[in-house]
């Protein structure tokens, strides 16, 4: 599946994808909860700043947070033809739900999964990812910017590595 757009980049036509972002349940609270763990930005300020490196990179991304997970399961399905790959913080659901892994398993969208915080130097039931064995890579610990470095790694996968 190779969903490509052309668009008109002040005289020049750029060929772009689309990445579908979600975060899971309680990052809608980032900036407030547990700054010690999370950091102080904000969902918004992650937002902004993937939406800027997004267009650094020639790409578009969607992004929904939702503290359901059938939210999430719903997304991921109505990504199948319009998005090309699938950044994810699933949030606790990262250690409980096998829905949301089923739906990355039955889209086949490439996902990098991501964490603010370092999974394994916290407590040992965060230590396991229904995810990880779904997705193309993961990344944690390196706070807000573990979005961006996310971002870059889904997107080099995207144009660098053979689908098939």
């Amino acid at each position: 599946m190779n969903l490509l757009s052309v668009v008109d980049f002040g005289g020049f036509l750029v060929t772009i994808f689309s990445v579908l972002v979600l975060h899971g349940p309680n990052l809608n609270l980032l900036g407030r909860r547990e700054p010690g763990i999370y950091g102080l930005e904000t969902l918004d300020g992650i937002t902004e700043s993937l939406e800027t490196e997004a267009k650094n990179l020639g790409v578009s991304i969607d992004s929904l947070q939702s503290n359901y997970e059938g939210a999430l399961v719903d997304a991921i399905h109505g990504a199948l033809g319009i998005h090309r790959g699938l950044l994810i913080n699933p949030g606790a659901y990262t250690h409980t739900s096998v829905a949301i892994r089923d739906a990355i398993a039955a889209v086949a969208l490439p996902t990098v999964e991501v964490h603010l915080s370092n999974v394994y130097r916290r407590e040992a039931f965060r230590h396991h990812s229904y995810i990880a064995p779904v997705a193309v890579g993961q990344i944690s610990g390196f706070g807000a910017f573990s979005y961006i470095l996310g971002l870059r790694a889904l997107i080099h996968h995207l144009t660098h590595i053979p689908s098939g």
